[in-house]
């Protein structure tokens, strides 16, 4: 009597779990707002902590991948990136009997993935305590919560044992950049003279290129302080470059700015003022147009999944030459062969001159990006707002860009043909992303 008694509780149970899990609403975690909102948080941190661009690009990169890698699999049309990226394999398969709300495992796999890259964890645990609440509030049963949870997990562990052999763990014991006294090379720059950034970031595993040199650029131009080569014009280019349309130009140098060394100084000390990275700025214009083109959560992830995989592919790729090259900024060479009082309109970067990472993750999300919205596509870039900078629009992404590589020239910090040939640079390691990596079984 009391073993009949208990199986006719256990039958309730499910009964009524089963009566509440028909009710579910599934949409409520496959809001695309939610991974925008995520994505926008991670910069936040970022920013907070005060990350290197190319760092920064590392933590979008396996942060997306694992949300896409997740959420696609509600959509059979949409394809894996496993054995499409380097060393990447399938991650665990969703169970198919819906106990899991397949959104909602993706948002925890990149809050999870997200976390682990970052300094400031509690920023991140704060966000998901809130946003989880509100999911539940909306009305996802418990056991649905906890399965999707634990899905997540699983997901979250598959992309972080993967990063965990792509070298970056090994590249912070490396040696630091040594500087020597040859005249064409990068020198520390004003005001804070912050040592190299990142000297050992072509050992780091490209997701797509066979390896950080395969599209290594036309190198620089030949060095020399003859006031009658080549070079020297180029520099004397750069101490000109907003003579003329001076309040544009500054304004584009502005917006494009995202250093986020920027050191003032304020008596003996030094402070900083953070800034978001380049691919920051990248991130948050795929939300807005994922936002504008009224994309679904999935393809909203694919966007940001391949638009961070340029990310990552281009800064190792600009990086390997950056530290092959190793060329000298104009702010050095200007101070010392054409004006000594001159200052950039932006700080300079702490790391070699040749080729302009701008230009590079710029083209290379333009290629990305035109190839999923189109040519031709307008849009506003509130991107900056946050920043105390102004809305500009663009009517392509590749004007964007070109916007992007240009202000580094306007800024002061970069000579033409670093600009120049990023641009090609770039525009490699995004055909190269198309070309090995498809998304789409149809």
């Amino acid at each position: 009597m009391k073993k009949a008694f208990l199986l006719s509780i256990v039958v309730l149970f499910i009964s009524t779990q089963s009566c509440n899990n028909k009710h579910y609403d599934p949409s409520i975690a496959a809001n695309p707002e939610l991974i925008r909102k995520a994505v926008d948080k991670t910069t936040e941190i970022i920013v907070l902590d005060i990350f290197s661009p190319v760092v920064a690009g590392r933590i979008y990169a396996y942060s997306n991948i694992a949300f896409y890698e997740t959420v696609r699999q509600g959509h059979p049309e949409y394809r894996s990136f496993a054995g499409q990226l380097t060393d990447l394999t399938e991650v665990p398969a969703a169970p198919t009997d819906g106990s899991v709300d397949i959104n909602l495992a993706g948002l925890h796999a990149y809050s999870l993935v997200s976390k682990a890259m970052i300094f400031s964890e509690f920023e991140m645990d704060e966000f998901i305590t809130e946003m989880y609440a509100e999911l539940k509030e909306k009305g996802i049963p418990d056991d649905i919560f906890d399965a999707s949870i634990a899905y997540g997990q699983s997901v979250a562990n598959h992309i972080l044992a993967w990063s965990k052999k792509d070298m970056y763990a090994e590249t912070r014991s490396y040696p630091k950049y040594t500087i020597n006294d040859d005249l064409a090379r990068w020198q520390p720059t004003p005001p804070a003279f912050i040592e190299a950034v990142e000297p050992h970031w072509n050992d780091i595993r490209p997701m797509v290129m066979d390896s950080a040199s395969q599209f290594s650029p036309t190198t620089n131009t030949e060095f020399s302080t003859d006031k009658t080569s080549r070079f020297y014009k180029e520099a004397v280019d750069v101490y000109t470059s907003i003579d003329t349309d001076r309040v544009e130009r500054l304004d584009i140098a502005n917006f494009w700015d995202c250093n986020p060394y920027i050191m003032h100084q304020q008596g003996h000390l030094m402070v900083a003022s953070k800034k978001i990275t380049p691919g920051g700025h990248w991130m948050g214009i795929v939300g807005l147009v994922t936002r504008k083109s009224n994309l679904d959560v999935v393809a909203t992830a694919e966007a940001y999944a391949l638009t961070s995989i340029g990310l990552f592919d281009g800064f190792i790729s600009c990086w390997d030459e950056k530290y092959r090259s190793n060329l000298v900024r104009p702010e050095t060479y200007i101070n010392r062969f054409v004006d000594p009082d001159w200052e950039p309109a932006l700080q300079t970067p702490p790391f070699p001159e040749h080729t302009s990472g701008h230009s590079v993750i710029s083209t290379a999300s333009a290629v990305i990006l035109t190839h999923l919205f189109g040519d031709n596509y307008a849009f506003s870039d509130s991107t900056e707002v946050p920043y105390d900078l102004p809305v500009r629009s663009f009517n392509s992404f590749y004007e964007a860009a070109s916007e992007a590589c240009i202000s580094r020239f306007y800024g002061g910090i970069h000579y033409m043909p670093s600009i120049n040939y990023g641009i090609v640079q770039g525009k490699n390691v995004g055909e190269n992303i198309l070309a090995k990596v498809n998304t789409r079984t149809k």
